[in-house]
């Protein structure tokens, strides 16, 4: 039987189905990622990308398809993640923007929608590069209208836009040398594959396999001659801008009386402090992907215009040269420290839990201090760590009050200069760590980084570990206690029953992020319940959860 129309709630299952595929494959999909530099996963960032789409579309569901489109874009635009979930959410969002008023659409009005699509994507990337999704998308939307004008059956339309999507796929590496070079094809545009079967799926009412049929193996991934990474197919030092920045603005209109905004003049603002620039805006937010080499200067272009919903700042040099590591394991020549040349800054910083150590490594932190609440480093420990990261200017984040006399000790008795930023907490130490700029001086990042540490509120779950009466609360041995920046203000005999008290007392209608650092002794159903309480209750803040893997405190949280 023909299908001739498309409806919301079709296409609503299309969406879901798209985003499970990608989900399924995401890992095959990162394997896949060498373009522009290794600034994260490809895989991972569209299928965190699609899948916030996907849950919007399943919170409003709807028979018209011009609804669900908008949902979908709307989702996208909020959970976007590097270069490829950008791009991919406009795609979405000009297709939303071509069906917004339709009940249904045919053929011919899906093939204009996705022709459009390509078309919003475009515009959105500053220096497009053929070899990549957009190539994919363009591809595959151009033969959708060729097919549109003789073929009526939303099935048999959708067989042919998803053969031509993996013929333009197949086709990549002869557009990207580096590609060709490495034996791969494009990952971002083999994640628009995997989505469009998905969509093609629900059309045929077939199962996917966990693994997409057209996908290469791994096999063929790391063949006899390719046994390495792809990273490893290019120099640290050839990263020209250094830092992979993303960042959220909500418009301000008191700021933009004094700034009106225009995408396109802040598109051509930005594109002198670095590439591989994305910016993405409606209504309401902006939001930005770039590499630059100043993130700083890139950050206070875009305050001008209202208030960070979300800053992201990873340090491309330092996952390069990791992801280098992991694959070369091979003997070099021994260097002692004074003939290695001395990188202009080194952050040191203090933190218990590896997945927290992790997280401080990916936003430009030098060295990592195992230590925190029971084991504080000692001087010497503070003095042999800055000595590893053999710069001219040491920045030291102690993230603990027990640890900043230790530290300041610790920069009095090297003879360099070294600054000693009091951060008591981690999303303190966090936060001071994102306001660096590594093209301000010593003097300029002391004053920014210090004055970032007023910009968050740290709360902790923890247990007591003696009967006590202190803040106004009777605490007995094995209650789970509530910090809120330094003080105990709520106690439970249940671990979540406190996170909750304690997330109801420090969430305000200014707060709009709240990041949850998992500790060891939580499991992921306890964090999904925490994060699924947090969505419900406070609708506008946002939830973003690491696996901290720190010991005593099953929870700390970071509220901006």
């Amino acid at each position: 039987m023909s299908v001739t129309t498309l409806d919301g709630k079709r296409f609503a299952e299309m969406v879901i189905q798209g985003a499970q595929h990608l989900t399924n494959n995401a890992k095959m999909v990162d394997a896949l990622n060498v373009f522009p530099v290794p600034d994260g996963d490809t895989g991972t960032n569209m299928n965190l990308s699609i899948t916030s789409g996907a849950k919007e579309v399943k919170n409003n569901v709807s028979g018209h398809i011009g609804k669900v489109g908008q949902a979908l874009a709307k989702g996208l635009l909020m959970g976007a993640r590097g270069n490829s979930g950008v791009i991919l959410s406009q795609l979405f969002r000009g297709f939303a923007k071509a069906i917004e008023n339709k009940d249904v659409i045919n053929t011919v009005e899906f093939a204009q929608a996705l022709e459009v699509g390509v078309e919003t994507a475009y515009k959105a990337v500053m220096k497009p590069v053929e070899g990549t999704i957009l190539t994919v998308a363009k591809d595959a939307a151009k033969t959708a209208t060729a097919i549109a004008k003789k073929q009526s059956d939303i099935v048999l339309f959708m067989e042919e836009v998803v053969a031509e999507a993996n013929a333009s796929l197949n086709r990549t590496p002869d557009l990207l040398p580096v590609l060709k070079e490495v034996g791969v094809v494009d990952s971002g545009g083999q994640g628009l594959v995997i989505i469009y079967e998905g969509f093609l799926a629900v059309l045929k009412g077939e199962k996917l396999p966990e693994v997409s049929a057209t996908a290469p193996s791994m096999d063929e991934l790391v063949s006899a001659e390719h046994h390495k990474s792809v990273q490893s197919h290019m120099n640290t030092e050839d990263i020209e801008f250094g830092y992979c920045t993303e960042f959220m603005v909500r418009f301000e209109e008191n700021k933009l009386k004094d700034h009106p905004f225009s995408e396109e003049a802040f598109r051509n603002e930005l594109s002198k402090w670095g590439d591989s620039l994305l910016v993405v805006s409606d209504d309401e937010i902006v939001k930005v992907h770039i590499h630059a080499e100043q993130p700083g200067e890139v950050l206070n272009l875009g305050q001008k215009y209202g208030s960070f919903m979300k800053i992201k700042v990873d340090n491309m040099r330092e996952q390069h040269s990791s992801l280098v590591a992991e694959t070369h394991v091979q003997m070099a020549p021994v260097q002692t420290q004074a003939s290695v040349k001395k990188e202009e800054y080194g952050i040191v910083t203090v933190a218990m839990g590896a997945g927290i150590g992790k997280l401080f490594r990916s936003i430009g932190a030098k060295a990592v201090i195992e230590g925190g609440q029971t084991m504080n480093p000692s001087t010497e420990d503070i003095v042999k760590a800055i000595e590893e990261v053999n710069a001219e200017k040491v920045i030291i984040l102690p993230n603990n009050g027990n640890i900043v006399m230790a530290a300041r000790q610790a920069a009095s008795v090297v003879g360099q200069e070294v600054i000693v930023i009091p951060s008591k907490t981690v999303p303190q130490g966090m936060t001071a760590l994102l306001a660096f700029n590594p093209g301000a001086d010593l003097a300029e990042n002391e004053a920014a980084m210090n004055e970032a540490l007023s910009h968050v509120k740290t709360g902790q779950i923890t247990y007591a570990v003696r009967d006590t009466n202190i803040d106004g609360l009777e605490l007995e041995v094995g209650d789970f206690m509530g910090i809120a920046d330094g003080k105990i203000v709520v106690k439970d005999q249940d671990k979540m029953e406190a996170a909750k008290k304690l997330l109801t007392s420090m969430i305000d209608e200014d707060a709009e992020i709240l990041t949850i650092l998992q500790g060891e002794d939580v499991s992921d159903e306890d964090t999904a319940v925490l994060t699924d309480f947090v969505e419900s209750t406070f609708e506008d803040v946002e939830v973003e959860v690491h696996k901290g893997d720190q010991p005593l405190y099953s929870f700390i949280f970071a509220i901006e």
